[in-house]
C-alpha cells in the first residue's frame, strides 16, 4: 500500500473513532439556536455552554458531518487503489494508457489534497504537500 493511502486511512480511522465517541456521548446531530448561545444534540444535551465559542461552526461539525466526510473520503481512496490496481498489472488495449495514466496522475493530486489538512501531523511528508 502506498504511504500517503495509508497515511490518510489512518488519520480517516482517528476522525471516525472521535466522532463516533462524541456521537455516543453527545447524539450524532448538533444545532446551534438563533441566537448562537448554545449548541445542542440531537438528544438535547447542551454541547457547548463556553463564552466566545464559534458555535455555528461547531454545530456544522457535527460527528454526523465528519463520519459523512471519512465516508466520502474512504470511497475517493477506493477509487485511487482501484485504478493504481488497473494501471499496474496488466494494462488493457481497451483502456488507452495516456487516459488510464491521466486519471492515475489526478486521483493522486487528488489525495495530496486530501492530506493537506492533516499537515500538522508528524507522519505527514512535506512530499505530499500540493
Amino acid at each position: 500500500m502506498d504511504d500517503l493511502i495509508a497515511f490518510l486511512r489512518a488519520r480517516l480511522d482517528e476522525d471516525e473513532q472521535t466522532a463516533r465517541a462524541t456521537a455516543d456521548e453527545y447524539g450524532p446531530a448538533w444545532t446551534a439556536d438563533n441566537q448562537m448561545e448554545s449548541v445542542r444534540s440531537s438528544t438535547g444535551a447542551d454541547v457547548v455552554d463556553e463564552p466566545y465559542t464559534p458555535r455555528h461552526h461547531i454545530a456544522r461539525h457535527d460527528p454526523a458531518r465528519v463520519l459523512a466526510e471519512v465516508d466520502a473520503k474512504r470511497r475517493i481512496l477506493d477509487v485511487y487503489e482501484e485504478v493504481m490496481t488497473k494501471f499496474t498489472e496488466s494494462w488493457s488495449p481497451m483502456v488507452p494508457y495516456d487516459r488510464l495514466a491521466g486519471t492515475v496522475s489526478s486521483l493522486r493530486r487528488t489525495l495530496e489534497f486530501l492530506a493537506l489538512p492533516y499537515a500538522d501531523h508528524p507522519d505527514y511528508r512535506d512530499e505530499w504537500r500540493p
